[in-house]
């Protein structure tokens, strides 16, 4: 029977007090990468790593690293934990944060149980995962993975036209260690399930097994601008109506799919975005998602297809931008057993699963064994301040991850 335990008072008050830091004049959350408020809640995670004795490294791209060793396993591959603190605009306290949280917390549990790793143990806080003010998302993990270079990385321009690497340098994070200077021997990877399955199901832990691949695009459709009032439907070349037509195909054709496949139409703007003026600009991203790859493929292509077939139909230009592509992940299925072996343990069942979001183990999968451990998230909700996971789940969470990485770093 598991008897070590993570301290749950200490955790859910990090959780907390990181949870006001980055707080507008609304009251809204809102930590964008290389902000004043990413900042601060830097500040605070720096302090407690180094409360916990723990070594502190920063690299170039900005992760944070917390690193538990000893002169006797110095040389050795890390277990490496973590997730972000960046957050979206308007953002609930645990995304990202409660798996960066639980990660220093096993440490600390570890350290003051007097075990001894036959490894390092370090944990990870990734710079840019949400990606709202710099794309691409997932970015300090993609960098630390060798997935993109550090310096295309530090010159990325922000929506708010400043660049990631100057405001890595205003705000003191931009480190001297480069990027992937740590290895890790596995990588596991604590997060709310940001969707409805384990709640609706009466589970508390997911053991996540893969993650979806993502396509996301932006597409430009041109046409003319022309008074709404005397131009004759016949004759419009409508830039908007091309656009609602794209979006009604992709959700038509999800939903009447047989596949998990999700396609989502997240932005979109008119040009000159007037009530009495037809649109010559329609603009509007896409995000195609599915567990296979060949299935991702066929709905890029069946979009491609749809666009061409539109552009002629309705007299419009259209141009597509890709923005991201990333192809699924399948974890280490050892890790994974390790999650269900540990919840069994516990007395606690699991469900094995695939992720629908985007997270930093897909990135650090390509260098090492990974994988994720799931809490229920309330009526599935995330991104949003409504996000909530009961404690009690958020503490047997931790639980699952001190049992897994004690398993992986006396190996």
């Amino acid at each position: 029977m598991t008897t070590l335990s993570i301290d749950a008072g200490r955790l859910l008050g990090r959780l907390h007090e990181l949870g006001k830091i980055g707080r507008d004049g609304d009251g809204r959350l809102v930590r964008l990468a290389g902000s004043d408020a990413d900042k601060a809640g830097r500040d605070a995670l720096v302090a407690w790593i180094r409360a916990a004795g723990l070594e502190v490294a920063i690299d170039r791209i900005g992760n944070i690293f917390g690193i538990w060793g000893t002169a006797d396993n110095a040389d050795e591959a890390s277990i490496l934990l973590g997730s972000h603190i960046d957050t979206v605009i308007d953002a609930g306290i645990y995304d990202g944060c409660y798996g960066v949280l639980s990660g220093l917390e096993v440490i600390q549990t570890l350290k003051s149980a007097g075990f001894v790793p036959a490894r390092p143990i370090a944990v990870a806080a990734f710079t840019n995962e949400e990606g709202v003010r710099y794309a691409p998302d997932m970015m300090g993990s993609l960098v630390h993975a060798g997935g993109l270079p550090v310096e295309e990385a530090l010159a990325t321009l922000g929506t708010d036209g400043t660049v990631l690497g100057a405001e890595l340098e205003r705000i003191g994070y931009a480190g001297s260690e480069e990027p992937g200077f740590l290895r890790p021997h596995a990588y596991v990877e604590l997060h709310i399930e940001q969707g409805p399955v384990l709640e609706r199901e009466g589970v508390p832990i997911g053991a996540v097994e893969n993650l979806q691949g993502i396509s996301w695009q932006r597409v430009t459709i041109e046409g003319e601008a022309n008074h709404a009032g005397t131009t004759p439907m016949s004759m419009r070349r409508d830039a908007g109506h091309a656009a609602a037509r794209v979006v009604t195909f992709l959700r038509d054709r999800a939903r009447n799919a047989n596949t998990p496949t999700v396609a989502t139409v997240g932005c979109m703007s008119f040009e000159p975005n007037a009530i009495n003026v037809i649109p010559s600009r329609a603009t509007f991203t896409v995000d195609l998602r599915d567990p296979d790859e060949g299935r991702l493929q066929a709905e890029e292509a069946a979009l491609a297809a749809y666009l061409a077939e539109l552009a002629a139909t309705e007299e419009v230009t259209i141009s597509v931008e890709r923005l991201a592509r990333f192809e699924p992940v399948t974890f280490d299925r050892r890790i994974v057993e390790l999650v269900e072996e540990a919840a069994r343990r516990r007395g606690l069942a699991s469900k094995r699963m695939t992720s629908g979001a985007g997270h930093d183990a897909q990135m650090i999968a390509r260098i090492a064994p990974a994988a994720m451990i799931f809490v229920p998230s309330i009526g599935g909700i995330s991104h949003n301040p409504r996000e909530r996971t009961p404690d009690a789940d958020l503490v047997a969470g931790a639980n699952i991850l001190l049992d897994v990485v004690s398993r992986l770093a006396a190996q």
